[in-house]
């Protein structure tokens, strides 16, 4: 009996959210056109980039690139490596946005005017950032070559800079923004769907029926649980096509792992959701609640700024943003494979999010039936 009573307020609210014309065109269209606006348009900014630098030549030239490296204001910390492991350790957990590595020969090949090496590793996954670090790292690189003895002699290519991006290597940008809008979009539209559902009920009258019908309080929950968590995996569906047919995204990675941590990601959108339906006495209120909540948890989400970057009294806020984690898990799947443990690593905290967040909007539930 209670599968029954369950499925008829799921058919309920779907029909009430896909039956209204307009409701229709917000769910559709303005999703589609964030996405192709936003893939194309939206610009970064790099500040504060984490370096790492394996130097295997320990010269007077290495050690002078090191310095001027260390003493620009781009670069907030500079971290030497021992071994390539260690790079690509740093690379693949973003620990770093760029490696400079310096050849064992640097100094030696600059003393007997050949042309000296030095590569640079990038991680293409943050396209934008990673084209503006470059021609940061060129620069000071151009400036060390000025001071060498054949580039006072103006001789011409006295330090050859390779540039090599990993997981992105043409720093394609949308391979960049269009995984983050995946995770973005799911997070606006799952939310102001959910958040507008309890004061829509108010605003009609038809909180009252809910009341009184058999239905109890987590049937309830669950009634309005599930069905923007459908609509939401359906718009996670549409993007993930578009990725990788419109715009030419690799996927890399497991489609189930990405559909499994976006069914905890969903839950615990739709908690926030809910949590702040329960709160508001209007869908003017409601829609208020939701935008004061979705944008602070894009600023703070890394989706523009790395979280390693902001203030340390602002970081411990962005653990209870599950934009955060998501979009670890996107990013990842889509261009480097992330392993398993990886993604349980950051379906964890959705999990914990989502358990909180529905165990407040029940708890607010049962006292408005009381």
């Amino acid at each position: 009996m209670w599968w029954t009573r369950l499925k008829a307020l799921i058919v309920k609210e779907l029909l009430a959210v896909l039956r209204d014309p307009k409701g229709r065109t917000v769910l559709i269209g303005p999703p589609i056109i964030q996405l192709l606006v936003f893939s194309y348009a939206a610009t970064l900014e790099v500040t504060n980039v984490d370096l790492m630098v394996l130097n295997r030549d320990n010269g007077h030239w290495s050690r002078e690139l090191v310095q001027q490296i260390g003493g620009s204001p781009t670069f907030r910390s500079i971290e030497l490596a021992s071994s390539p492991h260690e790079v690509r350790l740093a690379i693949d957990t973003q620990r770093v946005l760029a490696v400079v590595e310096i050849g064992p020969t640097f100094s030696r090949d600059i003393e007997a005017g050949r042309p000296a090496e030095v590569q640079m590793i990038l991680d293409g996954r943050r396209s934008n950032a990673s084209q503006i670090v470059s021609g940061y790292l060129g620069r000071i690189v151009g400036a060390v070559a000025a001071e060498t003895p054949a580039g006072k002699r103006a001789s011409s290519e006295t330090i050859r800079v390779e540039a090599r991006n990993w997981f992105n290597p043409n720093l394609t940008y949308q391979w960049f923004m269009v995984p983050n809008l995946v995770a973005s979009i799911a997070l606006l539209i799952g939310l102001i769907v959910t958040a507008l559902s309890v004061a829509r009920e108010r605003e009609l009258g038809t909180f009252d029926q809910l009341i009184v019908s058999p239905l109890r309080t987590h049937e309830i929950l669950l009634g309005k649980l599930i069905p923007p968590m459908m609509i939401g995996l359906f718009h996670i569906t549409i993007y993930i096509l578009a990725a990788v047919f419109i715009f030419g995204v690799p996927l890399r990675g497991s489609l189930f792992l990405l559909y499994g941590s976006a069914i905890f990601y969903l839950a615990a959108v739709v908690g926030l959701g809910l949590f702040i339906s329960a709160l508001s006495m209007t869908q003017q209120q409601a829609i208020l609640g939701a935008f004061l909540f979705m944008v602070p948890a894009m600023l703070l989400s890394g989706f523009a700024t790395p979280i390693e970057n902001m203030p340390s009294w602002l970081q411990p806020v962005t653990l209870i943003n599950p934009l955060r984690y998501f979009l670890v898990i996107v990013k990842g799947v889509f261009l480097k494979d992330i392993p398993v443990t990886e993604v349980v690593h950051q379906t964890l905290p959705l999990c914990l999010i989502a358990i909180v967040t529905l165990s407040s909007a029940a708890w607010l539930f049962r006292r408005r039936l009381e």
